[in-house]
C-alpha cells in the first residue's frame, strides 16, 4: 500500500503527516479518509482547482493527466510542472511526497 507524505501546511496539517491508501485511490480521497480536510469544492468532479497539490516525489507513478485536468490546472494558484488535482491523481504502488499550496482560487471555504 503506497504512503503519501504531506509536507507541513499551516491549516491542514501544521506538523505534516503521513498516510497510506490502496492503489487506485485518489490523493484527495486518501487525505480526506485520514483526517486531512483538503478543499474540494466541486466534490471531486474535476470542475474546480481547490484540491490542487504539488507532487514533490513520485509524480511519474500517478495516472496520466487528461485534457480536462490540464485545462483546469491552468487556473490553479501556484501552478508548477508537477502539479495535479488531487481528486484526479490516482495512486499506483509508489510512495509520494505532496505539498498543499498555501492558497487556492476559492475565496470562501466549503464545509465538507
Amino acid at each position: 500500500m503506497p504512503t503519501i507524505k504531506i509536507l507541513p501546511h499551516p491549516e491542514y496539517c501544521p506538523q505534516g503527516a503521513q498516510v497510506s491508501a490502496p492503489a487506485g485511490t485518489s490523493i484527495c480521497e486518501a487525505l480526506l479518509d485520514n483526517g486531512i480536510n483538503i478543499e474540494h469544492a466541486c466534490d471531486m468532479s474535476c470542475a474546480c482547482t481547490t484540491c490542487h497539490v504539488v507532487v514533490r516525489e513520485g509524480f511519474a507513478s500517478l495516472n496520466e493527466l487528461d485534457e480536462t485536468e490540464e485545462d483546469l490546472l491552468d487556473r490553479a494558484w501556484g501552478l508548477q510542472p508537477n502539479s495535479r488535482l488531487s481528486c484526479q491523481a490516482l495512486l499506483a504502488q509508489a510512495d509520494l511526497v505532496v505539498e498543499i499550496p498555501k492558497y487556492s482560487i476559492n475565496h470562501a471555504k466549503e464545509n465538507h
